[in-house]
């Protein structure tokens, strides 16, 4: 077992990880430092990069409450991908963002991805550029490596031919014309520093272009990214990154509750035809090398007046089988999960006993020494179990907060007060010794590692 101490962790990310946490909000930086369980989804889904690097496509639906740990996947896997050699975009729903809009809903999700693109070089978001203008050294690079150096006439014509040869392999798809002129306007800038028309080119693929006109004033371009072809340009994006590099591109899309919600029937269908474009256009192999992944509650899917199985054609592509709920095991075993729907159950009571013990080593490495014993640990987890109904509805937010709060108690007691003390004040007793849930009496090494 690895040693936990000799993992370093940067004070940034510890400190914004606590905080985060403390607060019930998932943690952009660090997740993998309290990633547990999610075995079999995390197996999925980096099954699903392997088809991606290979030019394929995919979608998945994580469903759970929340608080189930939805949000913490997500920037789990968003944080692999990107070590791995994805580029990565992530946007959370709301009353201002969505799929398809008349007013400017579909666009405003656009932006937030493309702002949130990362890459390993830029893993907090903003890479858009970062990602081109080191596409474009790597082939004078590679030009100057074949022995053609950059004061030779054949350089500049090496070069541009190198670039087109990509561009022309993503001039297929809707729109793809105006993305390829962009991409050399853009190159163009690059290569005679002209700082204003690399912004020109970077706003329009950003899609912050509000009208043609405006568009084709600053680069002689016909079209724009707008709300009704935004899916299209996300397609050609995921084209162009495999073409220069990067395994292809991995969005996640965060918050679909917000499309149950929306009250008007029309629109809120719109969006789940969107839904299901995206999910044709990725299971039939029409976008190469893009993975998208929703995140929503189980009322965002399953709800029959508005849920995505109010949209029949969506419920008989997602809707479970005869078999599928009867043989949950079978479908997870080997850490493999057929068809587009992940269901985050609630973390066994191993789990959440290995998540306490993580969250307590954090907590002094961040605030200084808490003297908490694993009997403490384990008491504190069965208190939390002993809540009527909390068995099935205990939640890893739900935990860790009170958690926090706990320890808190404890730090700023000096010593005084001890773990148990601070839940017992509560006039709360401990759940009686035989009706303790089954858990280990040790922690299991393979979950409390870092």
């Amino acid at each position: 077992m690895q040693d936990m101490a000799s993992v370093k962790i940067p004070k940034r990310i510890l400190n914004s990880l606590l905080a985060s946490m403390a607060a019930g909000v998932v943690p952009r930086a660090g997740a993998k430092y309290i990633a547990i369980g999610r075995t079999a989804e995390i197996a999925a889904i980096c099954k699903d990069l392997e088809n991606v690097a290979e030019g394929g496509s995919s979608t998945r639906f994580l469903i759970g409450k929340y608080g189930s740990g939805k949000s913490f996947l997500i920037q789990l896997m968003r944080g692999y991908a990107v070590e791995k050699g994805f580029v990565c975009a992530d946007a959370d729903l709301s009353p201002e963002r969505r799929l398809s809009s008349s007013n400017g809903g579909g666009i405003a999700t656009y932006r937030e991805l493309i702002k949130n693109l990362s890459t390993k070089a830029s893993p907090d978001g903003g890479a858009l550029s970062q990602m081109i203008s080191k596409w474009l050294s790597d082939i004078q690079y590679a030009v100057t490596e074949s022995g053609i150096y950059p004061e030779s006439p054949k350089f500049e014509k090496e070069v541009s031919h190198r670039i087109y040869a990509v561009l022309h392999e993503v001039e297929t798809g809707v729109g793809a014309f105006d993305f390829a002129r962009v991409i050399d306007i853009y190159y163009r800038a690059w290569r005679d520093s002209d700082e204003q028309k690399q912004s020109d080119c970077l706003r329009w693929l950003r899609g912050e272009y509000g009208t043609k006109t405006e568009a084709r004033s600053a680069l002689s371009v016909s079209g724009i990214i707008n709300d009704e072809n935004w899916y299209d340009y996300i397609k050609l994006m995921a084209a162009f990154v495999r073409r220069i590099g990067y395994g292809g591109l991995v969005v996640f899309i965060d918050e679909c509750v917000n499309l149950y919600k929306i009250p008007n029937r029309v629109s809120r269908e719109n969006n789940y035809e969107k839904i299901l474009a995206i999910f044709n256009d990725t299971l039939q192999g029409k976008a190469e090398g893009l993975e998208i992944i929703f995140a929503g509650t189980p009322q965002f899917l399953e709800d029959t007046r508005r849920g995505l199985f109010s949209y029949e054609a969506l419920k008989s592509r997602l809707v479970d089988n005869m078999f599928g709920k009867e043989n949950t095991a079978a479908i997870t075993a080997g850490g493999q999960m057929f068809g587009p729907i992940m269901r985050l159950a609630r973390l066994s009571d191993d789990e959440l006993l290995a998540l306490l013990a993580r969250v307590t080593v954090l907590f002094n490495r961040c605030y200084g020494e808490v003297n908490v014993k694993a009997e403490e640990m384990r008491d504190f987890l069965y208190f939390m179990l002993a809540r009527a109904g909390a068995d099935t509805m205990i939640t890893p937010r739900e935990m860790i907060r009170a958690y926090l709060t706990a320890l808190g108690i404890v730090m700023q007691s000096g010593g005084k007060t001890r773990l148990p003390d601070v839940y017992q004040k509560q006039g709360e007793t401990l759940l009686p010794k035989q009706d303790e849930p089954q858990t280990k009496a040790e922690f299991d090494p393979e979950l409390i590692e870092f």
